[in-house]
């Protein structure tokens, strides 16, 4: 039949085709598409006791149209994503009922009774219990299972082919680790910032710090990332009296450093905290850092006794370790910068009543964590440098 795009009216019958829905119910459908790239509608029967999410990858940039094309087998790596994190950590990722490759379509669970975090952060919620910890564990869980210490050569060789993903690989490659150093048509940002943002493109010392993580991006084959975990795509909430976190939308997984996801979500978390800041609400959230990377850091050790090669042994792991770390606050330094000089935007500070102050605090906090990445050995001496005049 071919792949087509999928319309409201035309959920209830794919259901059934699928063999996701049956009986004689009729279920209610509407569309809730919300970011970039995708369509998500939810399915729910009129009584409320079964609801499934279908999201389909369009063949364009959904907020652009036609005008920006995009392929949509990037619905391909995210199935296997899900699939992979399916095995070590189901608990905090959606259920997936099923995966059409045809028509680049998920059926998930339907999180609706869930809200994403940056929405409740923004409204000035805090992180809610062991919402980092379990983001921490998920990255180590994830990343140990699909490294060379925990997946055999041949199995690591062939999901590395895999995951391969050239086009959303180049996106981060520009929009996140070039652009915003350089005179680019997508770049924009706030007039309050414009210095900043002609001060970092004129840095060579920054620009030569960005360069080298921006090369590791592209050839440190470590392990499976979610490729774009940030505050937006996670979902929290409480069922049946326990907090629950659930991470989505891995799309832009494929085989990368380790510190990439780690960087996102802390970049998001030090952008909540200038948020919180300005507002003069309360500044736990670059202690989510900290939280985050003891769950992971333990969760990895946790792991290494069941490493498929021994011949890396207990020094090696501190190691290794170690700079996943240093690279980490690197790469958490370039998604800040990109989010107010860059080309997409974080509704944490655009939606300030003065979004200029907390803005230039985020720039220079991105910059210091560039270049002064191998000095900042330590959760607390990040966050002496947060907490400072800047």
């Amino acid at each position: 039949m071919g792949y087509r795009i999928l319309e409201t009216e035309d959920i209830p019958a794919y259901l059934r085709e699928r063999g996701h829905w049956d009986g004689t119910d009729e279920p209610e459908v509407r569309e809730v598409s919300d970011g970039n790239m995708n369509r998500v509608f939810l399915a729910s029967s009129a009584d409320g006791t079964r609801s499934l999410a279908v999201k389909q990858a369009l063949p364009w940039v959904r907020v652009a149209g036609p005008s920006w094309p995009m392929n949509p087998d990037r619905a391909d790596a995210e199935a296997r994503a899900y699939e992979q994190i399916a095995k070590v950590a189901p608990d905090k990722i959606p259920a997936v009922h099923g995966y059409d490759p045809e028509n680049y379509a998920l059926v998930m669970e339907d999180m609706s009774d869930l809200e994403v975090l940056r929405t409740l952060l923004n409204e000035g919620a805090s992180y809610g219990p062991r919402t980092s910890a379990r983001v921490g564990e998920l990255v180590a869980q994830l990343s140990f299972a699909t490294s060379d210490f925990g997946m055999p050569s041949a199995e690591r060789k062939a999901l590395v082919a895999a995951s391969v993903s050239p086009e959303l690989c180049k996106i981060t490659e520009d929009v996140v680790l070039s652009e915003p150093y350089v005179e680019h048509e997508h770049n924009h940002w706030h007039e309050g910032v414009d210095d900043l943002a002609r001060a970092f493109r004129a840095d060579a010392v920054l620009r030569t710090e960005v360069a080298d993580l921006r090369h590791r991006f592209m050839t440190s084959a470590q392990a499976l990332l979610h490729g774009d975990l940030h505050t937006g795509s996670i979902m929290v909430g409480e069922r049946e009296g326990a907090h629950v976190v659930r991470v989505f939308d891995p799309e832009f997984s494929f085989v990368g450093p380790i510190g990439f996801d780690l960087g996102l979500y802390w970049a998001n978390a030090l952008v909540s905290e200038e948020r919180a800041r300005a507002l003069g609400g309360p500044t736990d959230h670059a202690d989510q850092l900290r939280l985050s990377w003891e769950a992971f850091e333990g969760e990895f050790r946790r792991l290494w006794p069941t490493r498929v090669d021994a011949f890396f042994d207990d020094a090696y792991l501190d190691r290794f370790l170690g700079r996943v770390w240093t690279e980490s606050l690197g790469y958490a330094g370039t998604e800040i910068i990109r989010r107010i000089i860059g080309f997409a935007h974080l509704t944490d500070l655009t939606t300030l009543p003065d979004p200029v102050p907390a803005s230039r605090r985020a720039l220079l906090l991105g910059r210091e964590l560039i270049v002064r990445r191998a000095e900042l050995s330590s959760p607390d001496a990040v966050r002496e440098v947060v907490a400072s005049p800047l």
